[in-house]
């Protein structure tokens, strides 16, 4: 079967663009594309500030293989599959730690936070045949970082790290070049899961043209608070393919943010407070680059499920299919380290987080009903394909939908060929690099 002729219409010239609902109902598509796209692409593992102190670790599931990810005695970053490699039983219990050792709870084998296997009891049982070096940890085929991201990748042959992000490293720095000092991750995590298929919230993660209508009360507690001013800003910006199945949608912030966008919620005390972060933003990065970052929000994916979120606040997303209608999804907020805990600024930013993306906020319920119900809606018979046309000869619009093609067609690329679909720059409107407009 050819996904690309069976499965996608992609009509540029008459600007028609669907996609067949069985790629998110088919038992027999989830294992192809866990095989084709998740065993070769890079995937979020965890980032550096999880594990700051040499013997810290946390424990992550990625394509469905359970993970260790540590910092050793010595500071270097390690990953390994968390599985005892005498029995297979899990060897790590804990979701996270500090510790030198882990040592399995089945027949007690021990290993080094290197991966090295120190003891078998009863050591005197075995012939002279059994190596111990034989049975050290293991782990992924390749593990890089970026900007204090972590990745890994099940493919020895894949490419770099870098060069598989490419142009999404763009979008990468303007998040991370906030913070004088580097980001940390938050203590705590968001952990859910949502009855529908995975790439069901990969969509609904960029895709603006749902926010008037599902955010509509959010939209309107920002009105009601005098917030919201920039009226202009959801018809200003657009999305943008970045090559290898990367892509962003990029806008004008019409709503509340913490970082140099003041907004009367906040309060009048912390008006000035969050002038002087832009100022500060000025002057490292100069007014343009700095009022980007403060004036526009942007929803990222790094292919094929991680998504950074700099809207409300700045937030990762991991989106880990669990079957053809079900996948669980981690979120962290993400701020800079001087933002300490208990500071009014990192307050504010935990408050914009948690009202718009919490499992209580304005947000990610909605969000959660509204895929829960597009897959309920694929039960249908009829009608058997779904439409992500919009935008595709027209100006630049962040309710448009080029970002959510952009993924559309390096999934159905990887799944016929594993290799990406050519990156677009033409014949659909890019949205313009820097929006001028921000302030």
């Amino acid at each position: 079967m050819s996904y690309t002729s069976e499965k996608l219409i992609d009509d540029r010239q008459n600007g028609v663009f669907r996609v067949h609902r069985s790629l998110m109902t088919s038992p027999e598509v989830y294992m192809d594309e866990q095989r084709r796209i998740f065993d070769h692409c890079w995937l979020y593992v965890g980032h550096e500030s999880e594990i700051e102190k040499p013997g810290d670790y946390v424990r992550r599931t990625v394509a469905g293989r359970p993970l260790i990810f540590l910092r050793d005695s010595g500071g270097e970053v390690r990953v390994f599959y968390n599985t005892c490699t005498h029995r297979g039983a899990t060897l790590c219990r804990e979701d996270s730690g500090n510790t030198r050792v882990f040592q399995c709870f089945y027949h007690a084998w021990s290993f080094d936070n290197t991966g090295r296997l120190l003891v078998t009891p009863g050591a005197e049982g075995y012939s002279s045949g059994f190596r111990k070096a034989d049975y050290n940890l293991r782990g992924p085929a390749r593990v890089d970082g970026y900007r204090g991201l972590y990745f890994v990748n099940f493919d020895r042959d894949a490419p770099d790290l870098v060069d598989y992000l490419g142009a999404a490293t763009e979008y990468l720095d303007l998040v991370f070049d906030q913070a004088c000092d580097g980001m940390r991750v938050v203590d705590g995590s968001h952990l859910y899961s949502v009855g529908s298929n995975w790439k069901l919230m990969v969509e609904n993660s960029m895709d603006g043209y749902h926010a008037p209508t599902v955010h509509a009360t959010y939209i309107d507690f920002v009105k009601d608070s005098g917030g919201g001013q920039r009226g202009n800003a959801l018809n200003t910006g657009g999305g943008l393919d970045l090559g290898n199945g990367h892509a962003v949608m990029e806008s004008l912030a019409a709503w509340a943010r913490p970082i140099a966008y003041w907004e009367p919620f906040f309060g009048d005390d912390a008006r000035a407070d969050i002038e002087a972060i832009l100022d500060d933003l000025i002057a490292r990065h100069g007014e343009e680059r700095a009022r980007r970052m403060a004036g526009t929000f942007r929803n990222l994916l790094i292919f094929p499920n991680l998504i950074i979120n700099d809207v409300a606040a700045i937030t990762i997303r991991r989106i880990e299919p669990l079957a053809a209608d079900r996948h669980r999804l981690e979120a962290w907020a993400l701020a800079p380290k001087e933002e300490v805990s208990g500071s009014a600024r990192l307050q504010r930013r935990l408050d914009s987080f948690l009202t718009f993306l919490g499992p209580g906020g304005f947000a990610s319920p909605d969000d959660v009903e509204a895929l829960e119900s597009c897959q309920e809606g694929f039960r249908a018979d009829e009608p058997e394909w779904s439409d992500i046309s919009r935008g595709m000869s027209t100006a630049p619009n962040p309710q448009d939908e080029i970002q959510i093609r952009t993924f559309w067609r390096a999934y159905v690329s990887m799944l016929d060929t594993g290799k990406f679909a050519e990156r677009v720059t033409s014949l659909e409107a890019p949205a313009t690099a820097a929006m001028e407009a921000a302030s």
